[in-house]
């Protein structure tokens, strides 16, 4: 991105009716943005030129472009192919600029799938997706930059091949594109939900209901910067559906598919809305009263610093070869572990 910056690190557009904050831009649809644009894709490409079509939709798959509330208004429903109303005011998170180009790293990676347009990987618990502030090595991005040397010349060069990604403490199934075309066709397969993403989960619980729906918008959270939260004004609809596998005497063994693809989507909705944590998460859960109620058996999990998600399965329809595609992987150890600890009581 070639952003330029102002002393106070703020990006500095052309348009004189958009207004930049801390890394946020706000802009205002006008009456004659309306007449003159059909999509909202096409109307940011114009209105932040400094921004790729491709980073913009990524930045729209990652719930970053939002309608800020407007009292008593119903806001509208953000779609890149169509244009919002008149007076909508719009904010763009830009996530911080990394100072470093990612370089490749001779990382191991367990490939599940590849061919000349994509890639599919198990990632492991504990890898960050793509370089990021306190996170400039060792990432994932990394070590595909190292396995096709010629991904860094699409898409973000900070996130190279990049469509979609799982939190560092979540394990499982990820694509990524090799290609510029097969980049776009994977960006617009994941805004349209055409994917089965099966996740599992061990949660803190035993009292909930044997399955169910969590349906709650999800925007980030006023206070805590890092979180998300349900039921945010400006939030984006989400949809979990779960099921339990398992009731254990402290914990359930959840299995979760995503209809939608939020940011923290499945811990924020087993927190919030059944009032099941996922163990060990920190961000969401209270691990030391995890730890306290599980006993001593299971005392391992004081060492593991990750929430006990995996993306098991991703399925979808190759952009270019039109092939169905699913992978289905394993939990990892810890996971494992945890179940056959309390299997073997």
């Amino acid at each position: 991105m070639n952003q330029k910056e102002n002393p106070s690190n703020s990006h500095e557009l052309e348009e004189n009716e958009s207004e930049i904050e801390e890394g946020q831009i706000r802009i205002t649809v006008s009456d004659q943005d309306t007449k003159a644009f059909k999509r909202l894709d096409h109307f940011l490409s114009k209105k932040i030129p400094q921004f790729s079509r491709t980073f913009l939709k990524s930045l729209f798959l990652m719930n970053n472009i939002t309608v800020e509330p407007d009292e008593g208004k119903k806001l509208p429903k953000l779609e890149l192919k169509k244009m919002p109303p008149k007076n909508t005011v719009l904010s763009i998170e830009v996530p911080p600029p990394i100072p470093i180009k990612a370089k490749p790293e001779d990382i191991p990676l367990e490939i599940l799938h590849e061919d000349e347009h994509l890639i599919f990987i198990n990632k492991a618990p504990g890898i960050v997706t793509h370089p990021a502030p306190g996170n400039y090595t060792g990432t994932l991005v990394n070590a595909i930059l190292h396995h096709c040397p010629n991904l860094g010349r699409i898409g973000n060069s900070e996130r190279p091949g990049i469509v979609h990604r799982l939190d560092k403490g979540t394990s499982g199934v990820m694509v990524i594109a090799k290609n510029q075309k097969t980049l776009e066709g994977l960006i617009e397969i994941f805004s349209k939900h055409d994917i089965e993403r099966i996740y599992e989960a061990l949660v803190i619980g035993v009292k909930i209901p044997p399955k169910g729906t969590l349906e709650s918008p999800i925007g980030r959270h006023p206070k805590h910067r890092q979180k998300m939260a349900c039921n945010i004004s400006n939030g984006k609809d989400a949809i979990t559906y779960y099921k339990v596998l398992n009731y254990f005497e402290k914990f359930s063994h959840v299995e979760l598919k995503l209809e939608t693809g939020r940011t923290h989507q499945i811990r924020v909705h087993l927190s919030t809305l059944i009032n099941a944590p996922i163990l060990c998460d920190p961000l969401y859960g209270n691990p030391t009263q995890h730890f306290q109620r599980m006993g001593n058996m299971f005392s391992f999990l004081k060492q593991y610093p990750h929430p006990l998600l995996h993306a098991k399965t991703l399925g979808l329809t190759h952009p270019i070869t039109k092939k169905d595609l699913s992978f289905t992987v394993e939990a990892p150890e810890t996971f494992q572990k945890v179940l056959k600890t309390e299997l073997n009581r």
